[in-house]
């Protein structure tokens, strides 16, 4: 068994464990039991400046 082998066989195994490492965050992202998490996140970007600067307690310039 020469070095070549080793490489080789590392190689492959990395590329399934990378593989099955990115079907593992596909199935975790899409899962129903995310859904209200992430449609929560998607709406951050529209939450309202008042909401935040109650939160922060910082004060309004302008």
């Amino acid at each position: 068994m020469n070095i070549t082998d080793v490489v080789s066989d590392a190689r492959s195994i990395i590329t399934v464990i990378s593989m099955l490492t990115f079907i593992g965050i596909v199935l975790w992202a899409y899962s129903a039991r995310r859904k209200n998490d992430f449609d929560e996140a998607a709406m951050l970007p529209f939450n309202e400046e008042d909401d935040l600067n109650k939160t922060t307690q910082e004060p309004r310039h302008g």
